[in-house]
């Protein structure tokens, strides 16, 4: 098992904002979405580049360089050109601290 990382506190991530950290060499990106946190793998299965930065549609991410799009409550693909979800992770709040890790 993983050891979890620490992402920040509450008060870095305003509503609409995002972090991304490393596990290993895993990019991760923490979402806040309407006051609730969100961890998926910072990186578009369709054709590997960064997805922190792409548009946000509701639960939305857009890759910036091609359109996809990736649910970031389950890592699950919303619209082409990519086909495989994306790892989504676990977010844990504990005494003022904001924590995920690449549990796989």
């Amino acid at each position: 098992m993983h050891d979890w990382i620490r992402v920040g506190t509450r008060s870095d991530f305003l509503p609409g904002e995002y972090k991304v950290v490393w596990d290993g060499d895993t990019p991760i990106a923490v979402y806040n979405i309407e006051g609730a946190l969100y961890a998926i793998e910072d990186t578009c299965t369709h054709d590997g580049g960064d997805l922190a930065g792409g548009e946000v549609f509701g639960f939305e991410v857009e890759c910036p360089r091609h359109g996809a799009r990736f649910d970031v409550r389950t890592g699950a693909v919303t619209k082409p050109p990519a086909y495989e979800p994306i790892a989504s992770f676990p977010v844990r709040e504990e005494d003022g601290a904001i924590w995920t890790r690449d549990d796989r």
